[in-house]
């Protein structure tokens, strides 16, 4: 049985401009250290990144077929966050739905799980961010969601929550949150560059934060 739901809520335009100025690493602390997804999930290419709005999707496991759903389900712009039931032993993306979700003008994936043609993908420059790479194929029964909440590692994740990748992992963000972490992620930026600057004129990171050394 199937469960799909077309309206979400996603954020502004401005909020999704300014969240993608910041590494993932900066919101996640920014957040208050949440958000992060697993660190096995990692971009096809080091030079990938990705800022957009969640459609989550939920697979039963082995198969792709809401997935497809999902490249229909999407607006311009948005990412897809997919978990797979935790069957990794499948490719549940490859070459034809990279080229489907490009028409449609997806911004990218985000999968727990496995996908193949990772050449394909990486030459057609479409982001994704998955465990790893698989190529067995799988089947088309159907079942599960798009737009229902659903959980990465710790992470409690929402349709339209900012999800943002780069090469050092993923991050999501959430939606009532936003204004605030991004707030703070513009202060931590501050602050870390008053702190090279620091660096520059010859003060020890031990000096700068305030620990005691046992060297002095």
């Amino acid at each position: 049985m199937s469960n799909i739901n077309i309206e979400i809520i996603r954020p502004k335009a401005d909020e999704l401009l300014l969240a993608a100025k910041f590494s993932t690493a900066t919101l996640h602390e920014a957040a208050g250290k949440i958000g992060a997804l697993p660190s096995s999930i990692k971009p096809l290419s080091a030079t990938m990144r990705i800022c957009g709005p969640a459609v989550t999707v939920h697979s039963p496991p082995g198969d792709n077929i809401m997935l497809h759903e999902a490249i229909i389900a999407a607006q311009p712009g948005d990412v897809l966050v997919v978990v797979v039931s935790g069957h990794y032993e499948a490719g549940y993306w490859g070459d034809i739905m990279t080229h489907a979700a490009k028409q449609r003008k997806i911004q990218g994936l985000i999968i727990n799980g496995c996908v193949r043609d990772s050449k394909e993908i990486i030459d057609s420059g479409f982001p994704v961010f998955s465990r790893g790479i698989c190529i067995k194929g799988t089947t088309k029964h159907g079942g599960g969601s798009i737009n229902h909440p659903i959980t990465i590692g710790e992470t409690f994740i929402s349709p339209g929550d900012i999800v943002v990748g780069d090469r050092d992992g993923v991050v999501v963000l959430p939606g009532l949150e936003i204004e605030n972490i991004l707030k703070t992620a513009k202060k931590r930026e501050s602050q870390e560059r008053l702190i090279i600057q620091q660096l520059t004129e010859g003060k020890t990171t031990m000096e700068i934060y305030g620990w005691k050394s046992h060297l002095y």
